[in-house]
C-alpha cells in the first residue's frame, strides 16, 4: 500500500483494461500482434503496443521478432507471465458469471 512501492507499477500494467485482456488472450498460446489484436475488440493499435511493451518490461510477456520481410514478431507469457494469468482469469471468470448480479445491480432504483 505505501505509495512508493515498485508493485504499484505492475499493478497498474496487470490489471489496466488491456493488460487483463492481454494475458487471457496470450494464456497458453503465442499470437502475432494482429492476432491479438483481432482477439481484443476495442484495442487500438497504439494501445495494444503500449500494453506489449509494458508486460514485456515487467517481464510477462516474451516478445520474439523474426528476421524477415515483412517483420514477423510473436509474443507469449513469461513463467511469471503465466502465473498472472491464472491470478487473473479466476476473477475474469467470476466477473462473467456475474453479469447478470451486475446488470440487476445498474437497474435499481437510486
Amino acid at each position: 500500500m505505501a505509495e512508493a512501492c515498485p508493485s504499484r507499477e505492475v499493478l497498474k500494467h496487470l490489471t489496466s483494461r488491456w493488460g487483463v485482456l492481454v494475458l487471457i488472450a496470450l494464456e497458453g498460446r503465442t499470437l502475432r500482434f494482429s492476432q491479438i489484436r483481432r482477439m481484443i475488440g476495442g484495442v487500438s493499435e497504439r494501445m495494444l503496443a503500449q500494453t506489449l511493451k509494458w508486460l514485456e518490461g515487467d517481464g510477462i510477456v516474451h516478445r520474439v521478432a523474426f528476421d524477415v520481410v515483412p517483420p514477423h514478431v510473436e509474443y507469449s507469457l513469461t513463467p511469471l507471465g503465466l502465473e498472472a494469468a491464472e491470478k487473473v482469469r479466476v476473477l475474469a471468470d467470476w466477473i462473467e458469471t456475474s453479469v447478470p448480479r451486475f446488470v440487476e445491480t445498474w437497474q435499481q432504483p437510486r
